[in-house]
């Protein structure tokens, strides 16, 4: 993972956990002040939750997308979030064309901002870019896949808060950028945020053993939502690639795709079937039904937090849950 610096006007390229560092254009605004809270906007509320762990009490963070029933790749962005945005003092989304309504509108504000993106770094260990200049001052980096989300390039799984070394990352950056708005609280935020990676660290430990004990199981996905937690567990995906292309790209998929995933379910040829209620189509639907059937244990990973949870609590939950299911089927 590395960490990059650009600007809001090439916000649609880039595969890096980035700050990116937007100049001021003259507002006169300083930095909040040691006793008012950080005014913290994220994109969804898997970020806002991560924020909110290295923040404390010292940010105010508010998610755009919160309902946990909602599809945020179809989210359409309203002016009040336009205005969040703008009043906003650090914005964090997740990029790749996942949440583009960010990337527009930090492309479009006239007022800068600090800003985090979090996007996996496919080309991981090539040098990163220079860093932001003084003034929030930036090289371009060439050489990245451009990311729009009708028709971007999806050999980068956008998924990336199911990635745990990309959200320790991410809370990195958090702690940096809180600690430059308010210094006087820097400690604060460093303690938070080393408490927070330990707790990272255990769940990727809680992924190493499920990956022990089930190396190589195959599982099905309905959409790859937890592409980088079943890649880090050393499962199979067989889902048929005709299937997920045409979920990814929000079409439905052809006949014989259909086919195929049915037959892998009906021939119990999957340990476990991941189901991500919140793209549920009549076709995912179908899948789920015939699963269930075949007495395949269908395992539900999600977009954003259940209410009442942390970005912690939720994900060991997903990964107690898809250990259940493998443990079924031994």
């Amino acid at each position: 993972m590395t960490v990059r610096s650009r600007s809001a006007a090439t916000a649609l390229a880039g595969l890096a956990a980035t700050a990116i560092a937007l100049t001021a254009c003259g507002t006169g605004e300083q930095a909040p002040g040691g006793g008012d809270k950080i005014k913290v906007v994220a994109s969804t509320s898997a970020w806002a939750s991560v924020v909110q762990a290295v923040g404390g009490d010292a940010v105010d963070v508010e998610a755009i997308i919160s309902d946990p029933s909602a599809d945020p790749h179809s989210y359409e962005s309203t002016p009040q979030d336009a205005a969040k945005v703008t009043d906003a003092d650090l914005v964090v989304f997740n990029g790749g064309g996942y949440d583009e309504f960010m990337e527009k509108i930090l492309g479009s504000s006239g007022q800068g901002k600090p800003a985090i993106e979090a996007v996996k770094d496919e080309h991981e260990g090539e040098p990163a870019g220079e860093p932001a200049g003084e003034h929030g001052g930036h090289e371009e980096h060439g050489g990245h896949e451009e990311h729009g989300h009708e028709g971007h390039d999806h050999s980068a799984n956008e998924h990336v808060w199911y990635d745990l070394h990309v959200v320790q990352e991410v809370a990195a950056q958090v702690n940096a950028e809180l600690s430059k708005l308010q210094p006087a609280k820097a400690e604060q935020f460093g303690q938070a945020a080393g408490r927070f990676a330990e707790d990272i660290g255990k769940l990727q430990g809680r992924v190493g053993e499920l990956g022990d004990q089930n190396r190589g199981k195959p599982v099905i996905v309905t959409e790859p939502v937890a592409h980088y937690l079943v890649e880090a567990a050393s499962l199979q995906d067989i889902t048929p690639p005709e299937f997920v292309k045409a979920v990814e790209a929000e079409s439905d998929p052809s006949a014989a795709a259909v086919a195929a995933i049915q037959n892998a379910v009906n021939s119990k040829q999957a340990a476990a079937v991941i189901y991500n209620p919140q793209t549920e189509s009549p076709v995912t639907r179908n899948v789920r039904s015939a699963a269930e059937q075949n007495q395949i244990p269908v395992v539900e990973m999600t977009e954003t937090l259940p209410q009442g949870k942390t970005y912690v609590q939720w994900m060991d939950d997903q990964i107690t849950a898809l250990q259940s299911a493998l443990t079924q089927n031994r």
